[in-house]
């Protein structure tokens, strides 16, 4: 897959970005375009798994998308429990676990118990871990967390001295996951997007103009290629570069 098994991200996000225009370029629905974009999702979970990503979240749903037109959002939600359904199997043939991020108070109930009695099913697996941000808004991730801190100092079990990143890092929706190495935008649009606000300070960003749906192979090679030619010294200097 990549050009170097060496320096592989642990951990990818990715803004998939471009089923919209795609769509429309071929004079087709947005929905349709969606469905594209869902058979992008199942290759780059293969991508992912065959190049040694332990970890790759997917931007599937913002809470902004809930202020697009309702037969589109209706069809966002057909499409997530099509994907469910269609790639529950291969998650536990790989031992992929399925995690969800983000306000799932907001989604209808039946999506949630699918999405629950999923993410149970494969808790246990540690080969690799998909995370869906459904519903999901960075800056809401970081008033929640700012929420339960306050409401620990408020019973005393919380010093307010002892708030530091840890403890910031330790109330968000996942934790245990480690910061994203590289975060990924289709389409060429250069902006985050309320995506991982407090995990992305030291993350690598990498966008491309190819639309989410035609995104395959080739792409994901070039993304893994780029990354490998970074130097990340997350603020330090690289005494060796000089820099």
């Amino acid at each position: 897959m990549p050009s170097s098994p060496d320096n592989i991200p642990a951990h990818i996000a990715i803004i998939m970005d471009g089923n919209g225009r795609w769509a429309r370029q071929r004079g087709l629905s947005r929905l349709k375009g969606h469905e594209a974009g869902a058979e992008t999702v199942r290759c780059v979970i293969r991508y992912c798994r065959d190049a040694g990503v332990k970890y790759l979240t997917l931007y599937a749903f913002s809470t902004e998308n809930w202020a697009r037109p309702p037969a589109e959002v209706l069809g966002l939600m057909s499409l997530l429990k099509k994907f469910l359904r269609d790639n529950e199997p291969e998650l536990h043939e790989h031992q992929v676990r399925l995690r969800v991020i983000g306000r799932r108070s907001d989604l209808e109930s039946a999506i949630v118990r699918k999405l629950e009695r999923v993410e149970r099913a494969t808790a246990a697996y540690t080969r690799g871990q998909l995370i869906l941000a459904l519903s999901y808004s960075g800056r809401t991730e970081l008033v929640q967390a700012t929420r339960a801190i306050a409401e620990e100092v408020k019973r005393g079990a919380l010093r307010p001295e002892a708030i530091d990143e840890a403890a910031i890092t330790a109330h968000l929706y996942a934790p245990d996951v480690p910061d994203p190495d590289l975060i990924v935008r289709t389409s060429g649009e250069m902006r985050i997007s309320n995506f991982l606000l407090w995990q992305c300070s030291y993350s690598e960003f990498y966008v491309t103009p190819v639309l989410w749906p035609d995104f395959r192979e080739p792409d994901f090679r070039a993304v893994l290629e780029a990354y490998q030619q970074r130097q990340r010294r997350y603020g330090r200097v690289d005494e060796k570069a000089g820099k």
